[in-house]
């Protein structure tokens, strides 16, 4: 009934009685995301209806409310089907300003209406194949960038920018082409780079440095979505960055990098609205290329190096971790250089492992991005070292137990998702240089038998990356614990007695031929396979393990 009453209205209304209905509509149906099917039809002509009515010289909100109607059918993708045409395309281009001929916005009374005609094209792009190709054939992109070029600078208009990045993130969402486009063509990293400064208000203070008011005001609701919105897209342009870029992107990558550490040191309205933010922005940065993250972290300003800033001396002596990074006004500082970065994405990893779901879409970016931070620069490494794994005192309970952030990590070493539980061995595994002899320490070896039997390494030894040689120092409470510490558990126990000091010669004869009957029983029926070690250090089944070493055994006489 709503819909006939509004297709009447549609095609034989005047502009006062169209404005009237539609807003009736609109408000009825603003929720309604699911439509009967046995109003299909209706809601086609009316759709069809909506599109003439656009084309007449009408009032700019009976333009609305039009508008607002079409953005709830089109959450209907088979009503799409018949109205999707470059003409109807052409029509909202127009609407929202996204013709060449548009040089400029300045009736504000228009906004509204850019809005919708924007909200109506993200709709229609998602949800038709035709809209997308029609994108395509309209060079859609590059329109949407012009109008970006025109809001860059100016206020009041933060949701025409949101909206416009909304659509271009789904462009280059569901047009990989897009992407190259963006990237090259239309200047896109530089440009969604400028809409993130101007978003945040960055003023710089060095080349890739900016200034930090930290008892500013958080960001507005707008400036937060339009920052969120621009993320996404700029994640899209630079997806296979990190794989290969040109030496002259270099810059505009520091300079994006830097962006992205402002990001990180301010917070939105919510701590909901916060944590997508930076949840975006780890994303972000785990695109840009590893030689150009530096510039996450930098040498300490004069504000950071004040008098009344925390000195070494002040700490107390069983400190010893704090020693290495100290908090001067507020900021975190290790070995000169501001680490407050780090810091939060240290942080915001630690609140994705307490969330205990998601793992892989969550903590996994963020794992990943500090691992290869780590492995690359060796002062983000050794303060994520203090942070994450300071020198052991207390080794009495298992390194899976506790609420330590080297405790959660380590409990993910053995989690059921393969590809959690390898990245968090492997940021562990960097942490402590790549060395066998450290990750165990740290582990025990059980949690990094995965790990050690993927890279070869279950006889003990390093990974292939080079570290510097700078020694780990043991502490005097663990140096005394050593002999006692159980290697596969990682933590101390008191010796226990053996259980087989009181059997007989007999008896241990009998319990030895009862275990290897019960193995062979095993294998027999394919239950377990005996492995060995060859001799490069992965796993093997034991038969092929002893004919290697027989080989090597056998050419080494010959050499004799």
């Amino acid at each position: 009934m709503d819909e006939e009453r509004a297709l009447y209205i549609v095609r034989a209304g005047e502009a006062g009685a169209i404005e009237r209905v539609l807003r009736d509509y609109s408000d009825k149906h603003r929720a309604t995301f699911k439509f009967e099917s046995t109003d299909e039809d209706k809601r086609k002509k009316l759709c069809e209806g909506i599109f003439k009515v656009l084309v007449k010289d009408i009032p700019t909100t009976c333009q609305v409310s039009c508008l607002e109607v079409l953005r709830i059918l089109s959450r209907d993708k088979k009503v799409l089907v018949p109205v999707t045409t470059k003409e109807n395309m052409q029509i909202l281009l127009r609407l929202a300003k996204l013709n060449e001929s548009d040089d400029s916005l300045e009736k504000v009374s228009e906004f509204p209406v850019i809005v919708e005609s924007l909200k109506c094209l993200c709709n229609i792009v998602f949800n038709s194949q035709m809209a997308q190709q029609l994108s395509l054939e309209l060079n859609l992109a590059a329109k949407l960038c012009n109008l970006l070029r025109k809001c860059k600078d100016r206020k009041f208009i933060s949701d025409i920018k949101c909206f416009d990045l909304r659509l271009l993130f789904l462009l280059s969402l569901l047009h990989t082409d897009i992407r190259s486009q963006l990237r090259y063509e239309l200047q896109g990293l530089a440009l969604l780079t400028q809409i993130l400064e101007s978003a945040f208000s960055i003023k710089w203070t060095d080349e890739y440095e900016s200034a930090i008011d930290r008892n500013g005001p958080p960001l507005s609701p707008q400036e937060t979505d339009c920052a969120i919105e621009a993320l996404k897209a700029l994640f899209n342009v630079t997806v296979d960055s990190w794989k290969a870029h040109k030496e002259s992107d270099s810059h505009q990558f520091r300079v994006m990098a830097a962006v992205l550490r402002h990001c990180l040191l301010i917070v939105g309205p919510t701590e909901d609205k916060t944590e997508e933010l930076h949840s975006n922005a780890v994303n972000l940065l785990s695109n840009v290329p590893v030689s150009c993250l530096d510039v996450l972290i930098c040498p300490l300003t004069h504000e950071d190096t004040a008098p009344e800033a925390t000195t070494l001396d002040e700490l107390p002596n069983d400190k010893t971790a704090e020693k290495e990074a100290v908090l001067k006004n507020n900021t975190m500082v290790y070995n000169g250089m501001n680490m407050e970065a780090i810091h939060v994405l240290l942080n915001f990893m630690e609140k994705r492992i307490d969330k205990g779901s998601s793992y892989r879409e969550g903590l996994t970016p963020v794992l990943s991005l500090l691992t290869e931070c780590s492995r690359a620069h060796r002062n983000i490494r050794k303060f994520l070292k203090d942070q994450v794994l300071p020198p052991l005192r207390d080794v009495t309970n298992r390194p899976e137990v506790g609420s330590t952030v080297r405790n959660k990590l380590v409990r993910l070493m053995t989690h059921v998702d393969l590809g959690v539980k390898q990245i968090a061995a492997e940021f562990l595994f960097v942490l402590c240089k790549e060395r066998v002899d450290s990750l165990l320490k740290y582990t025990g070896y059980g949690n990094a038998a995965g790990l050690l039997a993927a890279r070869g390494l279950l006889a003990g030894g390093r990974g292939d990356n080079w570290y510097s040689e700078d020694e780990d120092t043991d502490t005097e409470e663990y140096k005394n614990a050593k002999p006692n510490i159980n290697l596969i558990t990682g933590h101390l126990e008191e010796p226990m007695p053996n259980p087989i000091d009181e059997m007989t010669e007999e008896q241990k004869e009998y319990e030895a031929m009862k275990l290897v009957n019960m193995l062979d029983k095993l294998s027999r029926e394919e239950l377990l396979k005996p492995m060995g070690l060859k001799p490069d250090g992965t796993i093997t089944p034991l038969e092929e393990a002893l004919n290697q070493y027989s080989v090597i055994e056998e050419t080494s006489s010959d050499t004799d």
